[in-house]
């Protein structure tokens, strides 16, 4: 009998380690594509890399050196006018949905999140060209931050949900029992204690938007020169690189290489940045 048990373990440790090396391995294959393109990337961008590439705007074709001061500042007036109006749309739908989240509203605004999701990029620019750029008769930086801004929210408001309602109700009916009214204990309660789901959310989103390109041709459209009103055309490093990797100048081919490094090193940062509000500002319950 001791003998047949002590096979049977064997062969349960032989299946344990077959399984784990399956699992590695495929984790591993998975992992080999995002390796080779971050090294491919970084070995042709790095090249452009240097002060001037930073605070000069491109040069006429012909002209060596030129830099992408025009889309870098283009990018973060986009994405930030863009948070700014999702933050908002994006924390109050979250904080209805975890305080109703059995009404046939909440059902609604749940089920637009979902669809949301599934909705091509290209789809949300051409729904803000609609919206914005026919009506008011030119591109517009500002259509482009609506665009993105509508991509932002189902990300954000399932991340703020989803944090919400970890919330213990014993908080809040302590908060509520000591005479504090309902929104003072959503705003100096719940939200201070959610706010690492809440922030993280945020990030995820903004690291979400900040590569898109399709939403941008149909609304900010691009500009060659420097220019920070919201209201006019507006470069941006998608779009920075989408023209100019399909240009046949080799100069434009390295500057579009380049913003691509720029960019993905700014998208690992937010992601790295989420990670550590996640665990230095999370709250244990």
């Amino acid at each position: 009998m001791q003998i047949v048990s002590i096979k049977r373990l064997r062969r349960r440790e032989l299946r344990s380690k077959l399984v784990r090396s399956g699992v590695l391995f495929f984790t591993l294959l998975t992992l080999l594509p995002l390796v080779y393109i971050l090294l491919y990337i970084v070995k042709q961008g790095i090249g452009a890399i240097n002060w001037s590439f930073f605070v000069q705007l491109p040069k006429p074709v012909g002209e060596s050196g030129g830099g992408i001061a025009n889309a870098l500042a283009g990018s973060f007036i986009i994405v930030g006018v863009a948070t700014l109006l999702a933050v908002p749309i994006g924390i109050a739908s979250a904080l209805y949905l975890s305080e109703h989240s059995n009404g046939q509203l909440a059902g609604a605004i749940r089920f637009c999140v979902e669809v949301l999701v599934g909705i091509p990029s290209i789809v949300v620019g051409i729904v803000a060209y609609d919206w914005l750029v026919k009506p008011m008769g030119y591109f517009s930086a500002l259509s482009g931050s609506v665009a993105l801004a509508i991509m932002m929210l189902p990300i954000m408001i399932r991340s703020a949900e989803e944090t919400l309602k970890r919330f213990p109700t014993s908080l809040r009916e302590a908060s509520l029992a000591l005479g504090v009214p309902y929104y003072k204990t959503i705003i100096k309660v719940l939200l201070p204690c959610s706010l690492s789901g809440v922030l993280s959310g945020i990030i995820l989103s903004v690291a979400r938007i900040v590569g898109e390109t399709a939403p941008l041709l149909f609304t900010a459209f691009g500009n060659p020169y420097l220019t920070t009103n919201i209201l006019r055309p507006m470069q941006s490093l998608p779009l920075l690189i989408y023209n100019y990797a399909i240009s046949p100048y080799d100069s434009w081919h390295q500057l579009a290489w380049g913003a691509a490094l720029v960019l993905l090193i700014w998208i690992l940062l937010l992601n790295i940045l989420t990670r550590i509000i996640i665990r230095r500002w999370s709250v244990r319950y």
